[in-house]
């Protein structure tokens, strides 16, 4: 049987430990209610920052991600907006670098009709030519250029019919030319190519010129250079015939 004092010690025991207990229910019941308050404001704070576009909801991440990407559009706006602005200015410096050379070409034109009609008053100039060259091309092909002069007395246009013809000791091969005819007052620049025939050897080369009551045949040895070292191995990738005139450096 228990004593008053063992009776008094017991229920102090139980007090203590229905204090305890009190304490860790107390305990558990704040850490659980910190954890739903943090998770509810963060979620809070993540939706102020959410917007609703055009239905849509973005979120402040993908609107980082939007404001990146236009911040790149706009470099590479700021970029193509250079580029059009350099090519608009080289645009308008080749607009006039080709006015300045329409400009030359028609007061080279005036001064060469000047001179036209101050010779043609004169007797004109007889039909001649002042430059010939023969340029061997890839696949049997040869480019041809000669330069013919002529002024007729009264100072005009004459049609000028050139005739190519290559020769061998035994035999001849017309080369049809292209254009066929050319009109002359002055200068004019006879320019082509044509192919080899197969087994045909020339050894001399005749030029054949009409133009008005004149007639001009000139003969030429055939003589080739080297080729060019950076000719091409293919016909087709050789550049169009050359249009310039022949200097002294040609005909070397």
């Amino acid at each position: 049987m228990l004593t008053k004092n063992q009776q008094k010690g017991d229920t102090f025991t139980v007090f203590i430990l229905f204090l305890i207990a009190l304490m860790v229910v107390a305990l558990l019941v704040a850490i659980f209610a910190f954890q739903i308050g943090y998770s509810s404001g963060f979620k809070s704070i993540e939706s102020e920052n959410d917007v609703v576009i055009n239905g849509q909801l973005v979120t402040a991440r993908s609107l980082e991600a939007i404001e990146e990407q236009n911040k790149q559009f706009k470099t590479e706006a700021d970029v193509a907006k250079q580029e059009r602005d350099i090519s608009l200015d080289n645009l308008k410096s080749l607009r006039v670098k080709l006015t300045d050379l329409e400009t030359n070409n028609l007061q080279l034109q005036r001064t060469v009709e000047m001179f036209s009609s101050s010779i043609a008053k004169q007797g004109g100039i007889p039909l001649q030519v002042v430059g010939a060259k023969i340029e061997p091309l890839p696949e049997n092909a040869f480019e041809y250029r000669f330069d013919v002069a002529m002024v007729n007395e009264n100072g005009e246009y004459t049609q000028l019919v050139p005739k190519l013809t290559l020769l061998n000791n035994t035999s001849f091969v017309n080369i049809p030319l292209s254009p066929s005819t050319y009109e002359i007052k002055g200068i004019s620049y006879i320019r082509g190519r044509f192919v080899m025939p197969e087994g045909f050897k020339p050894v001399q080369l005749k030029l054949s010129l009409s133009a008005g009551d004149q007639t001009k045949e000139q003969i030429y040895n055939w003589r080739l250079g080297k080729k060019k070292a950076d000719m091409p191995m293919s016909l087709s990738q050789v550049p169009d015939v050359n249009n310039r005139p022949i200097t002294s450096e040609d005909k070397n």
